[in-house]
């Protein structure tokens, strides 16, 4: 027997999809580039943010909205230390943003100040997959810790990506990680997925990942 799809689930993800779009419209309207950064919990998604901030302060105006199942200000908070607008959006629960949520905060930040906006998705290799945000990017931070078999267990998220980042590769050394195998399982989902192997408490890596996303920022710029 065949699979039945449930016309109510194609509904939602119609109507994302729609509201996605004028979030992407929204935001090139202002010419902000944007990033959907996902991961799982405890990859770095905070602290690769504060880093990305911290290089390119002074230079580029950024924005973030921090996604959380829970009504706390952690993130965003440490955002706004750094200097620069934040938003918290909490899920009430849900393991994902959606379209709306993102639509929601970006009410709340100064769009025509801004040249990036990140979007710090949910802590989660799952739902965040499947739901459009309305980004010019989906970036992954995975992490050494998590070991290399993600890509196998994980493929949805892996295949609809733009960036992948390898955070922690100061602890290699540390883990039994076989990074040849992990770019493999990569490389079958996403061929030529550009990606970034940083440690985000040495900086090794970094510089690689700042002028990739700096030329983004100001070719959105420029059209």
């Amino acid at each position: 027997m065949s699979a039945i799809r449930v016309p109510v689930i194609e509904k939602i993800f119609s109507a994302n999809d729609r509201m996605a779009r004028l979030n992407y419209d929204r935001l090139q309207k202002d010419r902000v580039f944007s990033v959907n950064l996902m991961a799982s919990p405890g990859a770095g998604k905070t602290s690769f943010i504060l880093q990305t901030i911290n290089r390119i302060k002074g230079v580029h105006r950024v924005g973030v909205i921090e996604g959380d199942t829970a009504p706390v200000t952690i993130d965003a908070d440490k955002i706004i230390q750094a200097g620069m607008p934040a938003v918290q959006i909490n899920t009430g629960g849900d393991c994902h943003l959606d379209a709306s949520m993102v639509s929601d905060g970006l009410d709340q930040l100064p769009l025509s100040e801004l040249d990036l906006l990140i979007i710090e998705n949910v802590g989660n290799l799952i739902c965040p997959a499947a739901w459009d945000l309305g980004t010019d990017v989906k970036l992954l931070v995975a992490s050494v810790p998590e070991g290399d078999d993600k890509p196998y267990k994980y493929p949805n998220i892996y295949r609809g990506l733009d960036v992948l980042v390898i955070n922690k590769t100061d602890l290699l050394q540390y883990i039994d990680f076989n990074m040849d195998y992990f770019r493999q399982g990569v490389e079958i989902l996403n061929p030529g997925l550009v990606t970034f192997p940083v440690s985000c408490k040495t900086g090794e890596g970094l510089d690689a990942w700042i002028d990739w996303l700096t030329s983004k920022v100001k070719e959105k710029k420029l059209h």
